[in-house]
C-alpha cells in the first residue's frame, strides 16, 4: 500500500445511538463518544468483511494504525441546542446459559443504554488507498450499518467525505462550518501514553464470533472551549 495519508470523515447522526465500552452480562452501557471498535465494525460491515476471516485480520491491522478523532456536534431544533440524554431500556432474553453451561428455563432481563439526540463527526486518519476503499463501501454498503446497535439507524448518510488532511476536513464539513476544533468537545487517539488522559479497551484485534479480542487505546479528551 501507499504511504500517502488521508482523512475519512463519518457522520454519526440518529435519534438513538449506543456505544458500548464496559458492558457486562445483562447490563449494556453506552459511552458518551463513539468507540473505535464500533466504528471499525461499521466500516467492516459496509465492506462485507466476514468475521474471523483472513481478510478481517489484514483489515483490522490497518485500522489499528489508523488514528481516530470523534467530535461531538450539538443537535439543534428551531435554532435551539438540544441536550443529549441517556435512555435506559430493558429486554427479555430467552435461552441464556448459567455458569455450568446449561440453558435457563426462565427469561432474563437485560438493561441497555442509548444516547438520544447526539451527533458526531468521526475522522479516521490513515493510509489513503485503504481509506478510499472504505469510503466507496460506505456509499454502497454490502451489509447494513448502524450506530452501535441494530436498532440505531443513521438519519443521515454516514459518509461525510474523504480529505487530504484534518485541517481540510474541518474546513469543508458543513456541521463544523470551518470553526476551530476547540469549539467542540472531542476525543483524540494519541500515540504516546503521556499525551493521553485515559485508556479505552476498544482497539479491535478480532471480531470472531467465538471470541472477540480488543486491545487498549490511549486517548486525550477535550471539553469545548466557548
Amino acid at each position: 500500500m501507499s504511504t500517502e495519508t488521508a482523512v475519512l470523515a463519518l457522520r454519526l447522526q440518529g435519534p438513538m445511538q449506543s456505544w458500548g465500552f464496559n458492558s457486562q452480562f445483562n447490563r449494556r452501557d453506552t459511552s458518551l463518544f463513539p468507540t473505535k471498535s464500533a466504528l471499525v465494525g461499521l466500516c467492516c460491515a459496509a465492506m462485507g468483511i466476514n468475521r474471523g476471516s483472513e481478510e478481517e485480520k489484514v483489515v483490522l491491522l490497518v485500522f489499528i494504525e489508523t488514528k481516530l478523532i470523534c467530535i461531538a456536534i450539538p443537535c439543534k431544533q428551531k435554532n435551539m441546542e438540544v441536550t443529549v440524554k441517556r435512555m435506559q431500556d430493558y429486554h427479555t432474553v430467552q435461552n441464556t446459559r448459567d455458569a455450568k453451561g446449561s440453558i435457563k428455563n426462565d427469561a432474563v432481563l437485560t438493561y441497555r443504554q442509548y444516547l438520544n439526540d447526539a451527533g458526531f463527526i468521526a475522522l479516521l486518519e490513515g493510509e489513503k488507498e485503504f481509506l478510499g476503499r472504505v469510503a466507496e463501501s460506505l456509499q454502497n454498503p454490502v451489509w447494513g450499518v448502524w450506530l452501535g446497535r441494530k436498532a440505531c439507524i443513521p438519519s443521515a448518510p454516514v459518509f461525510a467525505g474523504l480529505f487530504a488532511t484534518e485541517a481540510d476536513a474541518l474546513t469543508k464539513i458543513p456541521e463544523i462550518h470551518g470553526m476551530s476544533i476547540e469549539r467542540f468537545s472531542y476525543t483524540r487517539e494519541v500515540s504516546s501514553f503521556g499525551n493521553g488522559i485515559d485508556s479505552y479497551m476498544d482497539q479491535t484485534v478480532s471480531f470472531n464470533i467465538h471470541g472477540r479480542q480488543f486491545a487498549p487505546r490511549r486517548v486525550m479528551v477535550q471539553e469545548a472551549k466557548v
